[in-house]
């Protein structure tokens, strides 16, 4: 039983660190904010690592974020701490996206570039049936029992820790590099692929890069640049490029 046990929390762990790569190269920094252009085959390999792990359309998540950095910690946030109260969003955060995603026109308004393809008619815009698919997979290799609470744990890890420590803690406590309303948290960027460096994001959004300082270390950084190296990506400059180009 305790060897079944330290199985499921590896195999929940993986799972939950795909899902983190993927949202944050390729929903966040790739789809959002246009930091990195992914090579179209690996570009479908994150979208469906988001499906399959997460149930997240793509255009919903895109235009909630976008929404998030016009207003952001101002009238309009979906998930401002400031605005809500911090423990509301750090154990909420799931709940205020979706009531922004109760307003359709927000995908219209903020993700019209994000186009509809066969694969998200078959089956990406079907946020259930991915993690349904997922969490039988689990079951299929580690038991009903085992497979069970590996996905549990993961979605609980995925949407309730990682996930609303970025809205949350990364908006409340923490420290700063560039005058904006985000904080940085290495502890937290260690375990969400970089996104704890939330306030070298919000300084700089289109940085495929979120580490500025020679202390700060970015997970998701050496994946984009491995994946440049095949040609398999091309990032946009980094902080210190455009710091650079605004002194020269």
């Amino acid at each position: 039983m305790l060897f079944s046990m330290v199985v499921a929390l590896i195999v929940s762990s993986l799972v939950t660190q795909v899902a983190v790569f993927s949202t944050t190269i390729y929903l966040h920094r790739a789809a959002t904010h246009r930091a990195v252009v992914l090579h179209p085959g690996v570009e479908w390999f994150f979208r469906f690592a988001i499906w399959v792990t997460t149930g997240i359309v793509p255009a919903e998540w895109v235009a909630v974020h976008r929404k998030h950095h016009v207003f952001t910690d101002e009238e309009g946030d979906p998930h401002s701490p400031v605005l809500e109260g911090f423990w509301e969003v750090q154990w909420g955060n799931v709940f205020y996206y979706i009531r922004a995603l109760k307003d359709r026109s927000i995908v219209s308004k903020y993700a019209r570039d994000m186009k509809k393809d066969a694969w998200d008619r078959l089956f990406f815009s079907h946020g259930f049936v991915g993690p349904t698919l997922g969490t039988i997979g689990l079951c299929l290799v580690l038991g009903i029992g085992w497979g069970l609470f590996a996905a549990g744990l993961h979605a609980f890890l995925y949407v309730f820790v990682l996930s609303s420590s970025i809205n949350g803690l990364c908006h409340h406590v923490g420290y700063k590099n560039f005058s904006n309303t985000a904080t940085n948290i290495q502890f937290i960027a260690w375990l969400t692929g970089g996104e704890g460096l939330h306030n070298n994001h919000h300084g700089f959004p289109r940085s495929p890069k979120f580490s500025f300082r020679p202390s700060e270390f970015d997970p998701a950084w050496p994946v984009i640049r491995l994946l440049a190296r095949l040609k398999l990506a091309k990032p946009y400059r980094t902080i210190d490029a455009a710091l650079t180009s605004k002194t020269a």
